[in-house]
């Protein structure tokens, strides 16, 4: 039998993902998947995973784990600090964007980041939730997929080979190898220097032509705050509102991912992973994918500036 990860502690909101429900937006289901994609597809790969094997996503405060039989984890993301127990009667730290042995009834304890705000956990053998409509996501906008997870659960793990001495001293030096392309260390206390402020770079369009000239100017020159209301559907941002040169809402029109939608208010959102297929506020323009993972890992307060992207 599978070992499965009992939660302890499901802390602010911990989720199972992967790489999401593409293809029926014409249904009206969302993406979802891992809001950062890389940070998600490296955990899978410093455990012997296929990109696209299910993981779970934390939010803000981490997450606490015990493995129910003997398994091999990684953490990525979001740098934060990680322990494992009992060692000696008490808790060790455990390396960041490592691969991680744990024994039978052995804990995994995720701290909060000390930059970003989502990490993720994956196994050896991924989560083996059972799929809906071909994906393991956990959707919090149309609920679809597994139910965010609950102190006292039990989240099985797939079936996977055991991972021998060899193996796992390949599966460090990629760790190793990451980190020194990333430019990350090990662990908490090693995240990168916090940025003056997130560059997204977008373009214009569909309907930037119902804001004011004025408005498109201010767009790159203007500082925004990530909101306390962000979530998985949107980062919503605080800051100089996108005069409009037409009144009135358009007929709902399809979303997509990146899109940069202006509600009533004139202060933008990002449309995340969950976002909505349609929506009747107009989008000023769309972020490019590039920055999608960095808009994902920004913090309430953080700052955030658009660039153009003219070609």
């Amino acid at each position: 039998m599978s070992p499965a990860l009992e939660v302890l502690d499901a802390g602010a909101l911990t989720t199972v993902q992967d790489q999401g429900r593409p293809g029926f937006a014409h249904l009206g289901v969302p993406r979802a998947g891992a809001l950062d994609a890389p940070a998600a597809a490296l955990a899978n790969r410093l455990v012997g995973n296929p990109a696209g094997a299910a993981v779970l996503e934390t939010t803000a405060t981490g997450c606490t784990l015990r493995a129910t039989g003997p398994v091999l984890v990684a953490v990525t993301g979001a740098p934060c600090s990680v322990f494992i127990g009992p060692v000696l009667g008490g808790m060790a730290p455990a390396p960041f964007a490592s691969p991680v042995r744990l024994a039978t009834g052995q804990t995994l304890e995720l701290g909060s980041p000390a930059r970003g705000v989502r990490s993720y956990v994956a196994v050896r053998g991924g989560i083996a939730i059972e799929p809906v409509l071909g994906s393991r996501s956990t959707d919090t906008l149309s609920a679809l997929g597994p139910s965010p997870l609950a102190v006292g659960e039990q989240v099985p793990v797939g079936a996977s080979a055991p991972v021998v001495d060899q193996e796992f001293a390949a599966l460090r030096d990629e760790a190793r190898r990451a980190r020194a392309v990333s430019g990350r260390g090990t662990g908490h206390d090693d995240a990168p220097p916090v940025r003056d402020s997130l560059i997204l770079s977008i373009r214009l369009g569909p309907r930037d032509d119902w804001f004011t000239a004025g408005a498109r100017a201010a767009l790159p020159s203007s500082p925004y705050t990530v909101s306390v209301d962000s979530n998985r559907v949107g980062l919503r941002l605080a800051g100089t509102p996108l005069d409009r040169a037409i009144e009135g809402e358009i007929p709902s029109e399809g979303m997509v991912l990146g899109a940069v939608q202006v509600p009533p208010s004139g202060e933008p959102v990002v449309f995340l992973a969950d976002h909505p297929t349609t929506g009747g506020y107009p989008v000023v323009g769309v972020v490019d994918a590039s920055g999608l993972a960095a808009a994902a890992q920004a913090r309430p307060g953080d700052t955030v500036r658009f660039a153009l992207i003219t070609d």
